[in-house]
């Protein structure tokens, strides 16, 4: 795995201070496109006295993307912190036009995309993100992710990963407990606003059960039941 330079990523985020000053508060009303979904606003606001956490929130299949992009809306716009948004399910590519379409500013995340590389599809040098050979590859994540956190400027930052199901597909559930284990021990070294996504099915229900203990609060966006 090739990793940015610290110093790379530093100077590739300088710009984020400026864009933190120069960013307005938005209306109140971008959780209005998640219909029936409006229990998100109020749940992560119950969040905003926190300075760091570490979230495990479970989301419908139907609502996946809609219930991720709000989640980061309210981080980014609403709290006009900068991040992390670790892909394991979609390019970098694709994500950015996902972000486009939501109006969500691109330029205040660093991306980690540990998936383009296995599908096949095309790297290049990207400012703002760095490829991962595999989600297999839990040692270069995790190397990719410290550096991602070193980088950005400030003290409150978040990092937002996606997702806990795309890790048992490449991983044993014993290596996914460890790694979640490891995950939420290093949020809180790095004093981050932590988000660790995962499907709600009934198959991970007991997985879920054993990693709420390695978590502050979980959030429950699955739907009726």
């Amino acid at each position: 795995m090739k990793i940015l330079s610290l110093k790379a990523l530093k100077q590739s985020y300088t710009i984020l201070k400026t864009l933190l000053n120069q960013k307005k508060k938005p209306l109140n009303t971008y959780f209005l496109i998640i219909k029936g979904m409006v229990n998100i606003k109020k749940e992560m606001h119950k969040l905003n006295s926190f300075k760091e956490f570490v979230a495990l929130a479970t989301v419908s299949a139907k609502d996946y993307q809609k219930t991720n992009l709000s989640m980061i809306r309210h981080f980014t716009d609403e709290l006009n912190v900068p991040g992390i948004y670790v892909t394991l399910n979609k390019p970098y590519s694709a994500m950015l036009t996902h972000f486009k379409k939501a109006k969500i500013d691109s330029r205040l995340i660093i991306f980690i995309d540990a998936i383009t590389k296995i599908t096949g599809g095309k790297i290049k040098k990207e400012k703002n993100c760095l490829f991962i050979g595999s989600p297999e590859n839990l040692s270069d994540i995790s190397i990719a992710m410290d550096q991602a956190v070193r980088a950005l400027p400030g003290k409150n930052k978040f990092l937002f990963f996606d997702s806990l199901n795309t890790l048992l597909m490449y991983n044993s559930v014993e290596t996914v407990i460890k790694f979640i284990h490891f995950l939420a021990g290093k949020m809180r070294v790095w004093k981050v606003k932590g988000i660790i996504i995962s499907l709600k099915k009934k198959s991970n229900d007991e997985l879920i059960d054993e990693l709420t203990q390695f978590c502050d609060v979980t959030f429950d966006f699955g739907g009726k039941k």
